[in-house]
């Protein structure tokens, strides 16, 4: 029983007057009376304090199922009455994560100044290939790789550097940050990391300074590298 009153309130309560609780498999808040709370705690009716109704009973105690995952094969338990809540079984958030990135077919979490930076970067450079929001170079996404200059961008907004989603989602992000910088290194890869955190929303000339530092930097390798596949651009 999840109890969603203190044991004053219960107290102070009358036989028939309604106190909340909490559904241990829905997570709703239901009532019950006082009386019906009472004969739940001394075991009367073991599941009355428990459950809003039936289905949730039913959906809570149902033995869980072993399934495999959908994207790395291992077998795991899921309860029944989460196998309505998506068509695809995981066996955890990074499984699901990795699933959904490689098989989406609509959408992209690339933000509007990665968009336009890729149109724009093409535009100047047509003769370079770019990769772009791809895994081929380290097994980990990079925002911008220039194969033929084994050279990297990063555009880090805020979630790379405050606690948006807590300290721990903070850490994980900054830990993947550490394990990309060093694939880079030992792929000889040049990695670039642009903090674009103070970007709060897309206009043209915002973005702008984001370019000019790429293209600086891309200009300034392959000046280094004596190769100029660039065309005259005004």
């Amino acid at each position: 029983m999840i109890k969603l009153f203190t044991d004053e309130e219960f107290d102070n309560a009358k036989t028939k007057q309604l106190l909340p609780l909490m559904c241990k498999s829905c997570k709703k808040t239901f009532f019950l009376t006082k009386h019906r709370i009472q004969d739940s705690i001394l075991e009367r009716c073991r599941t009355t304090g428990d459950y809003c109704c039936r289905r949730c009973f039913f959906d809570f105690t149902k033995p869980p199922l072993l399934l495999p995952c959908d994207n790395c094969g291992k077998i795991f338990r899921k309860k029944p009455k989460d196998m309505k809540k998506t068509k695809n079984n995981f066996c955890g958030h990074s499984c699901s994560a990795t699933y959904q990135n490689t098989h989406k077919t609509t959408g992209t979490r690339c933000s509007k100044l990665e968009k336009w930076l890729s149109v724009k970067l093409v535009e100047k450079f047509p003769l370079i290939e770019f990769h772009f929001n791809r895994k081929d170079a380290i097994v980990s996404e990079l925002d911008i790789y220039i194969p033929s200059l084994k050279l990297a961008f990063e555009l880090n907004g805020l979630f790379h550097y405050e606690p948006i989603y807590g300290s721990d989602k903070l850490k994980s992000i900054q830990n993947n940050d550490n394990r990309k910088f060093q694939a880079c290194l030992e792929k000889g890869i040049e990695l670039c990391i642009i903090d674009v955190s103070k970007h709060t929303y897309f206009k043209e000339s915002t973005c702008l300074p984001f370019l000019k530092i790429i293209e600086d930097i891309i200009l300034l390798k392959l000046s280094r590298v004596g190769n100029n596949p660039i065309p005259e651009t005004t």
